[in-house]
Formats: C-alpha cells, sequence, structure tokens
C-alpha cells in the first residue's frame, strides 16, 4: 500500500480519474484559460482576486496587518493599512501567474524581464561546488522562478501541495523547466545536486517552529531562523547567492530578477551571526517593493520564550 507522501507525489494524470478529482480539474481548467490573457489582463485580474481575499479572509488580512504593524513601525496607521491591501493585490496577481508559470512558455515573456547579476553566477559556477540561490517568498516567485530557467540552468525545493492533484500539475509543469524539482526536506538531494554544481532555489523566511533554530533580527523582530543553510553551507562548500524577483510597473507591465554577489565569510561558525546576515539580506530585499512580500504567513508566530505573548493572538 503507498503511503501518505507516495500518493501526494504521483505525477501520473492517469491516476486522477476518479469523480472526486473533477472539482480539481475545473480549477486546472480555469487556470489554463486565464493563462491566455495578456500579462496586463492578468495583473488587473489578478487585483479583483486580492482584493476579494483582502475582504473575505479576515484572519489572514489580521496575519498581515500585524507582521506590517511590527516590521514598519515608523509607517503611520493609514500608511500601514495601505500597505496591507496592496500586499493582498500583489498576491492576488501572483495567484493569476501560477498559471502562466504552469502553461506558458516563460520565453514569452523574455521581452518583459531584466535580469541583473548573471555576472555572479557564472563565477560562482566556475568554483564548481553550486549555488544555493537565497529566494524569499515574494509574490511573484512562481512566475519569476520559471523566468530564471531561461538564464540559468536550475533546480528547485518545493514544499508538495496537499491536493495531489494539483501538486502533480505543479511538479510536472517545474520538472519541464527545471532539473529536479526537491521535496523540501529532501537534504540528501540538495547536497547531490549541489555537488553537480547546480544552481537551487531556497528559500529559509518562513517560522518552522522550534526545532533547529536561532533568535535572529528580522525587521528588528526577534524571528525564529532555521540554522539549516550553514549546515549546507558547511557540507557543500556551495556559494549562498542572495537572489530576488519583482514585478516592474513603468508603463510596461514587466519583471526585474537580481542576482546579488554571495554571502562572504559565511558559514562562519558562528549560527546567530550567520542567521542575522541571511535575515538582513532578505530584509534588504523585502525593503524594496515590501507590498510584494507574503505578509499573510505567521512568521513571528515561535517566540523567544514559551511564555511570552502571541503576536497574532486576537483581544476579546
Amino acid at each position: 500500500m503507498s503511503t501518505p507522501r507516495q500518493r501526494i507525489r504521483d505525477t501520473r494524470y492517469g491516476s486522477y480519474l476518479h469523480p472526486r478529482w473533477w472539482p480539481t480539474w475545473l480549477l486546472i481548467g480555469l487556470m489554463w484559460l486565464l493563462s491566455r490573457l495578456p500579462l496586463r489582463a492578468q495583473w488587473w485580474l489578478g487585483k479583483g482576486v486580492g482584493e476579494l481575499a483582502y475582504r473575505a479572509l479576515p484572519r489572514r488580512r489580521h496575519i498581515a496587518e500585524v507582521n506590517i504593524r511590527l516590521c514598519f513601525p515608523e509607517l503611520s496607521a493609514e500608511e500601514q493599512a495601505s500597505l496591507v491591501r496592496r500586499a493582498f493585490h500583489s498576491n492576488g496577481i501572483g495567484i493569476l501567474e501560477i498559471g502562466l508559470a504552469w502553461f506558458r512558455d516563460p520565453a514569452a515573456f523574455l521581452p518583459q524581464t531584466r535580469v541583473h547579476g548573471l555576472e555572479h553566477v557564472e563565477r560562482a559556477l566556475a568554483q564548481g561546488k553550486g549555488i544555493l540561490a537565497l529566494g524569499g517568498h515574494y509574490s511573484s516567485l512562481d512566475l519569476c522562478g520559471t523566468l530564471v530557467t531561461e538564464f540559468v540552468e536550475a533546480d528547485v525545493m518545493q514544499r508538495d501541495h496537499n491536493n495531489a492533484l494539483l501538486n502533480a500539475v505543479m511538479t510536472r509543469a517545474r520538472e519541464r523547466r527545471y532539473g529536479v524539482a526537491l521535496s523540501a526536506k529532501d537534504l540528501r538531494g540538495l547536497l547531490r545536486q549541489l555537488r553537480a554544481n547546480r544552481t537551487i532555489w531556497y528559500a529559509t523566511d518562513q517560522d518552522y517552529g522550534r526545532k533547529g533554530i536561532v533568535f535572529a533580527p528580522f525587521f528588528g523582530v526577534e524571528t525564529a531562523s532555521i540554522t539549516a543553510t550553514s549546515r549546507i553551507a558547511e557540507r557543500s562548500g556551495c556559494a549562498v547567492m542572495p537572489f530576488s524577483h519583482f514585478r516592474r510597473s513603468d508603463g510596461v507591465p514587466g519583471y526585474d530578477i537580481y542576482f546579488h554577489p554571495p554571502l562572504e565569510h559565511f558559514p562562519s561558525g558562528d549560527d546567530e551571526a550567520d542567521a542575522r546576515l541571511v535575515n538582513a539580506t532578505i530584509e534588504r530585499e523585502v525593503r524594496r517593493h515590501p507590498e510584494q512580500y507574503l505578509w499573510m504567513h505567521r512568521r513571528f508566530k515561535t517566540r523567544p520564550s514559551p511564555r511570552d505573548a502571541d503576536p497574532y493572538r486576537r483581544e476579546r
């Protein structure tokens, strides 16, 4: 008998013919149809999806409000509220872009794409130990990750979707573009690909609980930060290269993708110092376009002491 994990990684479409999968197939068909629309129409519809989510998902809106209040205390209440709303709009566009990433040829968007810092990639690959592309959960993640494969041979680490059919479509789409779509828990596979001198997208900017973490500032808030990045760099000798991507709206919709010089003296042997550097690096990129970040995640749910108040708890 197959395990739940094996079933979630079953990418054979023939495994999903039962009527219980038909609603998911309808959703996939709608995504495919919407992906045919021009990019400007995608953005317009995406803002509408984001506005609907802003109004219909009060719990997620509350999480974003708490995060932005903690991270941008210098903003007025009105400015914080505006940023929350714009973040929902941006993430709504990101939802529409998933269809573009899964069902369109990324070459179609090359005229709207500017890539900065490819020379850093070339120099790092010349060392022969691979690149850990230190990304973040920006709302343009799916499409821009796919666009990168037009310039760099890359692999990706993914958290499998709970819906096995959506996961199959996502995995098949990514494996057409990337060399390998690794499970987020497949450390052995990650190290294997780095030894093969591959570039692998990797993000640390979510709260995974208390295991394997230190606390380090992120936007001035002591934040649970995983130490796995240091362990991976230590074991593989890879370059840890900051990587970000944002939508550009300077008359014509488009995208900017950035590769930055690898982190220096990383790992340092001090997990807290490493975590501070990683968090500061991601924070610097988020500040470019803060509305394009995933603020709906409970980034600060794990506190330094279990006795500390939950920042997301609503007052009764």
